[in-house]
């Protein structure tokens, strides 16, 4: 019984550290006031941003679950001289936001919640009438063999906040390759404030996390 027990206290203490790894993989964004943007020089080399490979994946929760999807790119660049990354900027389509994880009508009201396509909801969240994009202008990239840190003023609804996060790049042939590892930002830092605990009172557990997971995907050629 000793070992049956010993054992079960193993396992569990096992699981508790893999779900505390996991949770640590999870990096919040740093985040300041908006910085100069990074110029490109003569001798740089120039990556237009394959805007059908590329995406911006995204993770929401709230008490009752949580929701994942996607988001596509309009336009982008990046540019690097001796493969270091000088400058760059992407663009969202924030009409392409794309909800993953439901189907049918429930996939199709949470969408145009997002987007705010019903006229008495549309500033609950992204608003892509009067704000159909979303801009990262990148401020500054250090680090080595591949492993990054970027900084980038994002643009969201009209407001521009600095953020920083970890990344990894290579280059494969012509081409170039940027992901971010998994990072945090919140969304009130945005003004989306849409059943914030940190905006509103008494919602109880009728609430949306603020913070959103983040994964950037660049994929890029001469």
């Amino acid at each position: 019984m000793m070992k049956q027990f010993t054992l079960k206290a193993l396992l569990g203490l096992a699981l508790l550290a893999s779900v505390a790894c996991n949770d640590n993989a999870k990096k919040d964004a740093e985040v300041s006031e908006e910085k100069e943007v990074a110029e490109r020089s003569d001798a740089s080399t120039v990556y237009s941003v394959d805007t059908q490979k590329s995406v911006i994946n995204w993770k929401g929760q709230k008490p009752t679950g949580t929701h994942t999807g996607t988001v596509q790119l309009k336009s982008g660049e990046l540019t690097a001289v001796d493969r270091n990354i000088e400058s760059g900027s992407f663009v969202m389509d924030m009409n392409t936001i794309t909800v993953t994880d439901l189907d049918g009508d429930m996939k199709a009201n949470l969408e145009a919640h997002l987007k705010g396509t019903d006229e008495d909801k549309k500033e609950d969240f992204f608003d892509v009438g009067q704000y159909p994009t979303a801009t990262f202008e990148l401020t500054g990239v250090s680090g080595e063999n591949g492993n990054l840190t970027v900084s980038g003023n994002l643009t969201i609804k009209d407001v521009t906040q600095n953020i920083e996060f970890p990344a990894t790049v290579s280059f494969p042939g012509d081409e170039i390759f940027l992901k971010s590892e998994t990072f945090t930002i919140d969304r009130t830092n945005w003004n989306i404030n849409f059943k914030s605990k940190s905006a509103f009172d008494n919602l109880q557990d009728n609430f949306i996390n603020d913070d959103i997971e983040l994964v950037i995907e660049l994929h890029g050629s001469k």
